[in-house]
């Protein structure tokens, strides 16, 4: 009698809960799908017009360099802060002018024959970003290089006009902390880390909310 007494109970219950449920759930807001804000914004990176500068010092004199770009897009929020997508670096394109030099840059400091991407994945977005004119922000993000991910934030000059951005970014890529070979010799000492400069431009449009 007892059991029969709670299934009663139980049955009841949930009799009124579907009764209940459903002018509770469309008095409730639904959002059900990631919302799109009015400050999003998708931008696309034109790898033919955009450069990546290196330089390297060592004992007797500093190397200067270049890669090319590959491709790139990725969304900002400049509401939220919020940012994701990616820009990829061609490691295999490295260059210093010197041919020697660079397959062993290439064979034993890069292995860019196993490791043929450089890539920068940003998710978040810090500083006063306008949707038109100059803009200085902190891009936070993920630095993968060598086969490892490295967490790493870049300062960032953009200027937006139009439908078309451009921006310059300068960082310290600290190789041989993050595990790469020092390529280093008993009679040439190189720094530790390597100036990297950016130079980028492409495309830009709002997203519409949805």
């Amino acid at each position: 009698m007892r059991m029969l007494r709670s299934r009663q109970k139980r049955v009841m219950y949930w009799g009124a809960a579907l009764l209940v449920a459903p002018p509770v759930l469309i008095a409730l807001p639904q959002h059900a799908s990631p919302q799109t804000t009015p400050d999003a914004l998708a931008f696309t990176l034109d790898a033919a017009q955009s450069t990546v500068h290196w330089t390297l010092g060592s004992s007797l004199h500093t190397v200067h360099g270049t890669f090319a770009l590959k491709r790139g897009s990725f969304l900002m929020d400049a509401g939220t802060g919020k940012a994701s997508g990616e820009i990829v670096v061609d490691a295999t394109s490295g260059k210093s002018g010197n041919d020697g030099r660079d397959k062993k840059m290439h064979r034993d400091v890069l292995e860019s024959g196993r490791f043929s991407e450089i890539i920068f994945r940003p998710d978040s977005v810090a500083g006063k970003f306008d949707k038109q004119g100059d803009s200085t922000v902190q891009v936070h993000g993920t630095f993968l290089l060598h086969g490892s991910e490295h967490e790493l934030t870049v300062p960032v000059q953009a200027n937006l006009s139009g439908d078309h951005w451009s921006a310059t970014a300068k960082l310290s890529v600290p190789f041989i902390e993050w595990g790469l070979k020092n390529p280093s010799t008993w009679l040439l000492k190189v720094d530790h880390s390597v100036n990297v400069e950016l130079d980028l431009k492409g495309t830009v449009e709002a997203q519409t909310a949805q």
